[in-house]
């Protein structure tokens, strides 16, 4: 019996819900429109404004938690209202919004106030704190949204803000090209999701949440496939997942806070929480189900090959981010209580990754900015804290118990294997191999950064431990890298039953493996891994690159992941944009130019600034203008249908 999905009103404390979103977006607008009479003082204000939220949002879990049916919207007002699509500005605060919104305040509290220290003596920390409360609005927006539309419009809000903070220090040529990077590929995926939010209005007038997900089993099989991988072209590209995940190491060029705040609370779980919250679409197709897993799975085995080859501390993390996210989009794929599996693992990688990204901030700190591990060893002597609240997020992440990530990754793992046929051997064998890996690399990270021998450059004196204003953070994550696990595995599941597809026992296939024989598994090439590694870099390593084999190589270069998009994409890209420009130039540049003299004129570099905008903006119009085009004929014909 398909079930229907309703939503009571909020009210009482619960009515201003709408709170979490204003507060950091009004602290962005003060600390942004201010300017410099904000300095001595912005970075406390968006602190303060973050915790507010944190606070608010651990009353209304706990309000949440009293009500009969946990699930309550907020109409504020009628945003779009064209012909027969109707929009409300409406949030949504249920189960799953609930827990999203405790990891975006809790986490982003703790590592808005570690950049406190960290970006003291930036001059931009006042901007960068608008930045950062600007980019936790937006993401608070994608999770509290009662519908498509709202949720599309924190999305691009947190592109917006993700390519403000990544490329920050934009006088580094490095960091302005991630930035656009960054803001390129995600636009491949938002325009997946944006075409997505047209099928569902062509196909059933809506784009709210209950009435969308209440019209799915009217949809033939064909109508939701394409819906689906839609949505799921616009989860690989938020999240760094497979084919559109080049972007997400490549953002390491921001400062260390914003890493953790992406990798940990914010923009990458959004792929994830696109598809738990559009369970009743992935549910619907078992052709769909397979994409999702397949593409967890190839991602996660990826991460880890080429995070193995990496040697900036960050990169290794960040590869460590595409791999975990690859685990959770093998979850939620999986379908059934998994999905719920799926968000325990997301918490809890919320908690161990972010105690280690801000670890590398602290590393950082304490040895002059340098980033190659190649160049470390030794430094448990001297940033003890470091140290220890970075061993727990080692062990969270490698899944040894009893910490979080041994409660949250092993049971997707035994998840996997439950598949019907031979899929189960496929993604479980895969799952399996790749806790072997992160062992193996997230091990070889810590003996190269903390154990051996020193290895250190000559402007290097005295490595030295952070300020208390950093390591504090670095202490409540560790606890929470420890402990989470376990509560959350614990919990979490039966919170999330009152979310529509979410959480409970749902029975499945039965595994191919015994269960006690996965976890024995599990732990054994995660020890194999662990050990390994030690083994190999105990005593150091080569701090140049030495001659490898293809393997290696290639996993230095990516897999040449980016070869191919630059092959694939970008030159015929180039190529195609000239071709239309030589054969047109009479017609289009002579609307360009007409254009481009009406808004100002001028000569020189001006002119021709002007004139490149007006045609990259042309050509942004016409493509989506063709995409749109191209959307509503094939709804026309039937092809949908």
């Amino acid at each position: 019996m398909e079930e229907t999905v309703e939503f009571a009103q909020a009210s009482g404390l619960l009515g201003s819900v709408w709170l979490l979103v204003a507060i950091p977006l009004v602290s962005a607008a003060i600390l942004l429109l201010l300017g410099k009479r904000a300095d001595r003082w912005g970075h406390w204000l968006g602190v303060a404004a973050i915790g507010a939220a944190f606070v608010l949002g651990l009353t209304y879990f706990f309000q949440l938690r009293g009500l009969e049916n946990k699930q309550v919207e907020q109409s504020l007002w009628q945003f779009i209202t064209v012909g027969d699509l109707k929009v409300d500005f409406g949030l949504l605060f249920d189960p799953l919004a609930a827990v999203f919104v405790l990891l975006i305040t809790g986490v982003g509290f703790l590592i808005h106030l570690y950049a406190v220290e960290y970006m003291a003596h930036d001059e931009g920390r006042r901007r960068f704190f608008g930045y950062f409360n600007l980019f936790v609005a937006a993401m608070l927006l994608l999770v509290l949204g009662n519908n498509y539309v709202m949720l599309y419009f924190g999305w691009e809000g947190v592109g917006l803000a993700s390519y403000l903070l990544i490329s920050f220090w934009y006088g580094r040529p490095s960091a302005a090209t991630a930035g656009k990077k960054a803001f390129l590929m995600n636009r491949v995926g938002d325009a997946g999701l944006a075409i997505g939010i047209f099928v569902m209005f062509a196909m059933l007038g809506t784009t709210q949440y209950d009435e969308v997900f209440n019209g799915v089993g009217a949809l033939g099989s064909t109508t939701v496939l394409v819906l689906g991988l839609l949505l799921l072209l616009g989860a690989t590209g938020k999240s760094g997942q497979f084919p559109l995940q080049a972007w997400l190491p490549d953002a390491m060029e921001g400062p260390t806070p914003v890493s953790a705040l992406i990798h940990a609370a914010t923009m990458v779980t959004a792929g994830v929480y696109l598809i738990a919250r559009s369970n009743p679409i992935f549910s619907a197709d078992h052709t769909l189900q397979l994409v999702v897993v397949s593409v967890g799975a190839i991602t996660l085995l990826m991460g880890c090959v080429i995070g193995a080859a990496k040697d900036d501390i960050k990169r290794v993390l960040a590869w460590s981010t595409v791999s975990q996210i690859g685990y959770m989009f093998l979850g939620v794929g999986l379908g059934g209580a998994a999905y719920a599996l799926a968000i325990v693992h997301l918490l809890a990688h919320g908690f161990f990754k972010a105690n280690m990204f801000l670890g590398a901030g602290s590393v950082m700190h304490g040895m002059n900015d340098q980033v190659d591990i190649r160049r470390f060893g030794n430094l448990s002597k001297y940033m003890k804290v470091t140290w220890l609240t970075f061993m727990m997020g080692w062990l969270a992440i490698i899944g040894i118990p009893p910490l979080s990530g041994y409660f949250s990754k092993e049971p997707i793992i035994a998840a996997a294997f439950e598949r019907e046929g031979w899929t189960a051997w496929l993604f479980g064998l895969a799952a399996l191999l790749g806790a072997g890996l992160t062992a193996f690399y997230m091990t070889r990270l810590f003996v190269l950064t903390f154990h051996g021998p020193k290895r250190w450059t000559e402007d290097i004196e005295h490595p030295h431990e952070s300020p208390k204003l950093m390591t504090i953070p670095l202490v409540l994550l560790a606890i929470g890298s420890v402990g989470a696990g376990f509560l959350l595995a614990t919990s979490v599941p039966d919170w999330l039953e009152a979310t529509a597809g979410l959480g409970g026992q749902e029975e499945g296939h039965e595994a191919v493996l015994a269960h006690w024989l996965i976890t024995t598994l599990s732990l054994l090439v995660t020890v194999l891994g662990a050990g390994l590694a030690w083994f190999l870099f105990r005593n150091g390593t080569a701090t140049e690159p030495q001659p490898a084999g293809v393997l290696v190589t290639a996993a230095r270069r990516n897999l040449y992941t980016d070869a191919v998009n630059e092959a694939v994409f970008e030159k015929p890209g180039i190529f195609l944009t000239r071709a239309l420009v030589f054969l047109d130039n009479r017609g289009v540049d002579g609307l360009v130019n007409g254009l481009a003299a009406a808004v100002g004129g001028g000569s020189g570099r001006l002119r021709r600034l002007q004139t490149g905008f007006v045609r990259s903006y042309a050509t942004s119009i016409l493509t989506g203008a063709l995409l749109v085009v191209a959307a509503f004929l094939a709804v026309q014909a039937g092809w949908l249908a």
